[in-house]
Formats: structure tokens, sequence, C-alpha cells
């Protein structure tokens, strides 16, 4: 089943298997380590629910919702 990040669950697990579009938010968000095919774990979400922590590739990220909006998850 596919999802976005930003529509996930804490303590959700699943793998990246792409992005809604290309633009120069996706590549900041590939240097960071979300490529297609990482495993992800949502560990926090703020009490607004922005921002999302999650855990990628061995360590913690934060990120705003509107980026992980952008973010395909097969779960």
């Amino acid at each position: 089943m596919n999802t976005t990040l930003a529509k996930m669950s804490v303590g959700q697990t699943g793998e990246i298997s792409g992005f809604q579009e290309s633009d120069q938010t996706v590549e900041n968000l590939l240097q960071m380590g979300l490529t297609e095919g990482s495993a992800i774990e949502i560990l926090r979400l703020a009490p607004s629910g922005d921002p999302i922590e999650l855990r990628v590739s061995g360590y913690s990220l934060s990120m705003r919702k509107a980026d992980a909006e952008l973010v395909i998850v097969t779960i």
C-alpha cells in the first residue's frame, strides 16, 4: 500500500518508493538520505503535527510536513 510520509503514524515503518514531483526540494531530500529503497520509521510528531521526526539510514531526521508530502512510501 502506498501513502505519503506525512500521512504515516508514529511507530509505522515503510520503504521509500518515490517522490510526488521533481524539484529542488526533492534534491535536498535526496541529499539528506531519503533515497528510493531506504527503510524509514516514524519516531515522533510535534504536538501540532509539524515537524515529523523519522529514522532513515540509521540516523534521526526532522522534516516539515510539507516536504514529507512529497515522499511516497510503501508500507
